[in-house]
C-alpha cells in the first residue's frame, strides 16, 4: 500500500539554496521544509552560513541556485519588502527599532496607518492595537505609548517579536534574538516564542545557545563551512552530537 502523501502547506521550502560570492561559496545546497507551529533551529559556528541564510530567506540576499516556496507557492524576493508582503517577518539581534519613537510607532513602522482624507496618522488606532498584542503576549511594558529607549533590553525585543508576530502570516526568522539579554529576559522572551509556536506561526531561530535549542526547538538543523551536515529532532539527539555536527569532530 502507499503511504498517503503529507498534503500540508509548507510555510517554507527551500530548495538547494545555494550562494556565491565572487568565488566563494556561502551556503551550498541548503534544503529545509518547516511546518506550521514547528520551530527550528539553525546552528553552526561563526562563518557558517547562518546569517547570509535569514538574509537570503528574508529578500535581503537572492540565491545563486534553488528555490524558496512560500505558502505552496514559489518566492522570488527582489528585497526585504518583497518578503514581508508573502509574510515573512524578521528579528534581529540589533533589532531594528528607533529608541526616540513610542512602543506603538515601532509596532506599525513602515506600515503606518492613517485618517481620510487628509493622511494624518491614527495615533489612537494603532496604540490600541498595539496594547492589545502585547496584552495578549503579555509583554509587560508601562504602556503602548511608552517611548522604547524608556525600556529593558529584554521589553525591546518583545515588542520586536510582537512586531513579527502581528505582521506574520508565514514565517518569523530569529536571528540570534536572546544573544545581548541576561537569564530572566533571556526566559522571557523564548516564552514568546512559544507562543508564537501555539498560534500557529513557523519559526526558524538561529542560536549559539544549545540550551535554549533544546527548550524552543522541535527540529535542529546544522551549518559547517555553507554545507547542511544534518537535521535531527530534538528529542532525537543530544547536546554532544549537535557539538560533533558543528565542529566535524566526533564526540
Amino acid at each position: 500500500m502507499t503511504a498517503p502523501q503529507d498534503t500540508t502547506v509548507k510555510p517554507l521550502r527551500l530548495d538547494g539554496i545555494t550562494k556565491h560570492f565572487g568565488g566563494i561559496v556561502a551556503i551550498k545546497r541548503f534544503d529545509l521544509e518547516i511546518e506550521p507551529g514547528e520551530i527550528v533551529a539553525l546552528v553552526g559556528d561563526n562563518g557558517a552560513g547562518k546569517s547570509t541564510l535569514v538574509k537570503i530567506i528574508s529578500g535581503m540576499y537572492q540565491p545563486t541556485d534553488g528555490e524558496i516556496w512560500v505558502n505552496g507557492e514559489r518566492a522570488s524576493f527582489r528585497d526585504p519588502s518583497d518578503a514581508r508582503t508573502r509574510g515573512v517577518e524578521v528579528v534581529y539581534q540589533d533589532l531594528a527599532l528607533v529608541d526616540l519613537q513610542p512602543v506603538y510607532m515601532n509596532l506599525f513602522l513602515g506600515r503606518e496607518l492613517r485618517r481620510k482624507p487628509f493622511g494624518t496618522l491614527d495615533r489612537k488606532t494603532m496604540a490600541s492595537r498595539t496594547q492589545a498584542l502585547v496584552e495578549e503576549l503579555d509583554v509587560r511594558i508601562p504602556s503602548a505609548r511608552a517611548t522604547l529607549s524608556d525600556l529593558s533590553g529584554g521589553q525591546r525585543q518583545g515588542i520586536a517579536i510582537a512586531r513579527a508576530t502581528h505582521w506574520a502570516s508565514s514565517l518569523v526568522l530569529m536571528d540570534e534574538p536572546t544573544a545581548a539579554l541576561g537569564v530572566a529576559e533571556t526566559a522571557k522572551v523564548e516564552e514568546l516564542i512559544l507562543k508564537l509556536k501555539a498560534r500557529g506561526a513557523a519559526v526558524l531561530i538561529v542560536s549559539h545557545n544549545m540550551e535554549q535549542v533544546f527548550r524552543v526547538a522541535d527540529r535542529v538543523t546544522v551549518l559547517r563551512r555553507g554545507t547542511q551536515v544534518g537535521t535531527k529532532r530534538t528529542e532525537e539527539t543530544t547536546h554532544n552530537e549537535l557539538v560533533a555536527m558543528i565542529t566535524g569532530l566526533s564526540s
